[in-house]
């Protein structure tokens, strides 16, 4: 009887990566935009704008409870929801604008995902050491006091960071000076632990553990990204031509050595843990932490720089026939690119346009049509309306409401004798008007008759209107 050899499982199990130490100008550039995304998302909250009495001094507040969004000067309401949406679109294009000019640098840059799994391995490598102490750590199963003690550090550190971003989060929903006394001191809202909990241990989990198993299952994008790229966009690419054969391959014994002498080097500083030199992966972030480490090698044994480069496949096969790669500003300022950049641009412009076009008073009219209309002791027809004024302003005003149509009608608030009424400092106030028309008038006799609400604001004269339509018996004379 012979032995059975099991199928092979469906998925391979994880080897965790440990990315060593390099140093050069991608890796710099990463450290820069590393500090300026962490420090804007951490500080932000704690920056203070006047704003008058009675309004949030935060600078930057996403207040949910009366839905408002604060962004120093702008104020944004609830029913402007389309500056929101325009700013999502203006991310997405530069999303599209960026990976069609050099694929995935969002991915490898700027990215929270990548920036936290960053900072996560750097205080790894300041509590147990490079990629080669890493290494022999993980491999030692005996765990000993050097390993328990090494492991709760970095784990202790990882979770003051998890928390510092989950409370970071809460900050831009609420006043921060005062939500941060708050949390401390068990007057928080019930939501703000919670969202503190679910984003410390997300945070904790994903670039303490998971990392680059992320990108790779849990992200769409580079499952989409393939849709932005072509031949001319700018990715991480290992010159084989160049490199090949390899010092330790079999074709290097009976061939003429290529500028690879198989160090290693690109593989052990790639967070993702793919070679580079097997060609253009979806694991790929192209955060040329590799281009780094092969020009440093490269220098030492007298080689030219840019064995692995920002490198198009338009380029890559002219160089194969000997012909000089194209510029770089031919390859970002190409049709697609510009296309992007046009859309990106539009939307942007239209977003600040309507900005500084809209007004400071707003209203809206809604037409009560249980009854459609109530014929009144005199023989009267009135009409009931629902007026919503916004004042958009740091003080009280005062409002006068008007309808022009048919001379005849005439217009009463509910609650008050005058045509006039105060609305609070950056408030809305619902009020009930009612529009009455006479007797043998053509508005009440017409079936429908146009109206045209009017605003005025008695403080500076600005004025906003609004049309409905006055129904009456439809019983003409």
């Amino acid at each position: 009887m012979t032995d059975q050899v099991p199928p092979p499982g469906l998925y391979a199990a994880r080897e965790p990566i440990f990315p060593r130490r390099v140093s050069g100008s991608f890796r710099n550039l990463k450290w820069v935009i590393m500090a300026v995304t962490l420090g804007i998302y951490y500080l932000v909250p704690w920056i203070r704008w006047d704003r008058g009495p009675e309004l949030p001094d935060q600078a930057v507040l996403l207040d949910l409870a009366n839905r408002r969004f604060y962004f120093f000067w702008i104020e944004i309401w609830s029913h402007e929801f389309y500056f929101v949406a325009g700013l999502l679109i203006m991310a997405g294009l530069g999303l599209f604008l960026f990976t069609s000019a050099l694929g995935r640098v969002w991915c490898g840059y700027a990215c929270p995902q990548t920036v936290w799994t960053d900072l996560f391995i750097l205080v790894e490598r300041w509590v147990e050491g490079d990629r080669n102490a890493r290494l022999r750590l993980h491999r030692q199963e005996k765990m000993d006091f050097r390993k328990l003690r090494l492991r709760l550090t970095k784990w202790t550190l990882w979770l003051v960071i998890a928390m510092a971003t989950g409370g970071a989060w809460v900050f831009y929903f609420a006043d921060a000076p005062t939500l941060f006394v708050d949390l401390f001191t068990g007057q928080a809202a019930a939501v703000a632990y919670i969202t503190v909990a679910i984003l410390t241990a997300t945070t904790f989990g994903f670039g303490g553990f998971a990392r680059e198993q992320i990108c790779i299952y849990a992200c769409p994008w580079p499952r989409i990204q393939g849709a932005m790229m072509d031949e001319d966009t700018l990715t991480v690419a290992y010159r084989e031509w160049r490199g090949e054969p390899r010092k330790h391959s079999e074709a290097a014994k009976t061939e003429p050595m290529g500028d690879c002498i198989d160090c290693m080097a690109c593989v052990n500083v790639c967070p993702m843990g793919i070679d580079i030199r097997d060609g253009q992966q979806m694991e790929c972030i192209t955060c040329a932490l590799c281009i780094d480490a092969c020009d440093d090698v490269m220098e030492r044994i007298g080689k030219p720089r840019g064995l692995i480069d920002y490198l198009a496949l338009s380029d890559e096969t002219a160089e194969r026939g000997g012909a000089a790669p194209r510029p770089i500003w031919k390859h970002v300022f190409r049709p697609r690119t510009i296309l992007y950049t046009a859309l990106w641009s539009a939307v942007g412009i239209a977003l600040v346009i309507a900005l500084f076009v809209r007004a400071d008073i707003e209203m809206t009219v809604a037409a009560v049509r249980n009854p459609t209309f109530v014929t009144l002791s005199d023989g009267s027809i009135r009409n009931t309306y629902e007026i919503r004024l916004r004042n958009k302003n740091n003080d009280d005003r005062l409002f006068r409401l008007s309808v022009i149509g048919d001379p005849a009608v005439r217009i009463d608030l509910e609650g008050t004798p005058y045509g006039s009424i105060e609305v609070p400092a950056d408030t809305s106030l619902l009020q009930r008007v009612y529009v009455i028309a006479p007797p043998g008038s053509a508005p009440a006799q017409a079936e429908r008759s146009d109206l045209r609400f009017w605003v005025e604001d008695l403080t500076n004269g600005d004025r906003a209107y609004k049309d409905n339509s006055f129904i009456g018996t439809g019983e003409q004379q």
